[in-house]
């Protein structure tokens, strides 16, 4: 049952990766990658940006510590995601599966699984599914039909990763004025880091988890969470049963 819920909740983050991914195989292959190459990449990576960053990378030999250093800033956000997420796993979810946890995560499916009071291992392997696939399969499709595809629709397919961000944070920030101060300190940030002269040398990666770390701060400094209030460990969308359990805090103490 959580494993099929986490399916459903993945359908809408593997529509948006099967497109974004496609551009992605288009672009692998201008630059000197294979079918199967480019495919094997989406397969052991999952990481957007840091994919077209180390591509372009591997077009210019010789280049190894830039690609080290840009693959740590772009990716380093990631961690921040997985340390938050993993206060909230339940009982059940330890071991192996906390590395499987690692791999999986993306800011879209974080974006998802944070949102739940306790996440299980059965429904973040559903969640996990299908946008994994989605991103393959449209790296492959991507890489094999690109050259076929007029330019104006490749840029159309560009802009489905900004569509799906918007679909998920605007449903919580309509419920809650604070998401949404957080989006909207996260924005302010972005958007300096884009036009300001001195920050737009700044790498993006390193962009992303100052806007992350900030917007957080902001927030958490405005409305702090009480870790004893009193919600609804189980909301209506959720089935109950022992793995999704809420656990204690000698459980989720790191």
């Amino acid at each position: 049952m959580e494993y099929r819920h986490g399916l459903r909740a993945g359908i809408p983050i593997a529509l948006g990766y099967l497109s974004v991914s496609f551009t992605f195989g288009i672009l692998a292959v201008r630059y000197g990658l294979t079918v199967w190459q480019a495919t094997l990449v989406s397969l052991t990576t999952v990481t957007s940006a840091g994919q077209f960053a180390g591509i372009q990378m591997m077009a210019t030999p010789g280049l190894y510590l830039d690609m080290l250093i840009s693959q740590l800033t772009i990716n380093v956000r990631y961690s921040f995601m997985s340390i938050s997420l993993s206060q909230k796993l339940s009982d059940r979810f330890r071991g192996i599966w906390k590395w499987i946890l690692g791999f999986f995560i993306t800011d879209e499916i974080f974006a998802v699984a944070v949102t739940r009071p306790v996440v299980s291992r059965s429904f973040f392997a559903g969640l996990a599914t299908l946008p994994w696939i989605g991103w393959t399969v449209g790296t492959a499709l991507g890489a094999s039909m690109g050259e076929v595809l007029p330019a104006a629709v490749l840029s159309a397919l560009g802009l489905a990763l900004y569509g799906m961000f918007v679909a998920i944070v605007v449903p919580p920030a309509k419920e809650n004025k604070y998401v949404l101060l957080a989006a909207a300190v996260a924005a302010a940030i972005s958007t300096a880091f884009a036009y300001i002269p001195f920050l737009k040398k700044i790498s993006s990666g390193i962009a992303i988890s100052i806007a992350a770390i900030v917007a957080a701060a902001v927030a958490a400094i405005i409305h702090p969470i009480d870790d004893e209030t009193d919600n609804d460990p189980h909301p209506s969308d959720a089935p109950i049963n022992d793995e999704t359990s809420r656990p204690t805090r000698k459980e989720v103490a790191p």
